[in-house]
C-alpha cells in the first residue's frame, strides 16, 4: 500500500503532529505501515530549517524509513511539459511529475496546486470521511 501513494511534505508535518482527522489518520498509518514514499524534494524541505533537536530527530527519522524518489531524467523530463503547461511551482510540478513517471497517488492537503494536471491522481487525507 505505501508505495502505491507519494506523500506531500504538508500531509508528512500534518500527521507527524497528529493534526490530521481520524480517517486520514487510520489512512496514512497503514501507508506508512508500510514503507512511506516521498520525494526527493520533500527530504529537502522537511530537512533544510534549523529547529529544535527533538523535531529535527523526528523528521529525520521519518525519512530515513522512507523510500525516496530521486530526480531522474524522466521526472525532470516530465516536470518540463507541466511547467510548459501549467501555472505551477516547480517544487509542486517536481512532485506531481515523479506521481506521473512512477504512476503513484499523490496524498497532498493543497489539491488546488495540482489541478489541471493530467494523469495525476490525488487523495487529500483531510477530506477522507467515514463510511462506515
Amino acid at each position: 500500500m505505501g508505495t502505491d501513494y507519494l506523500i506531500d511534505t504538508n500531509v508528512i508535518i500534518g500527521y507527524l503532529d497528529n493534526k490530521i482527522p481520524a480517517m486520514g489518520m487510520k489512512f496514512l498509518s497503514a501507508v506508512v505501515d508500510e514503507t512511506p514514499a516521498i520525494s526527493v524534494i520533500s527530504k529537502i524541505e522537511l530537512l533544510r530549517f534549523d529547529t529544535a533537536q527533538d523535531i529535527i530527530k523526528v523528521l529525520t527519522d521519518f525519512v530515513e524509513h522512507s523510500d525516496i524518489y530521486p530526480l531522474d531524467n524522466a521526472v525532470v523530463d516530465t516536470t518540463i511539459r507541466i511547467g510548459r503547461g501549467n501555472k505551477i511551482k516547480l517544487p509542486d510540478a517536481l512532485i506531481a511529475a515523479t506521481c506521473i513517471v512512477y504512476d503513484l497517488t499523490l496524498l497532498t492537503r493543497n489539491v488546488d496546486d495540482f489541478k489541471g494536471l493530467a494523469h495525476l491522481k490525488v487523495i487529500n487525507p483531510w477530506s477522507l470521511m467515514d463510511t462506515e
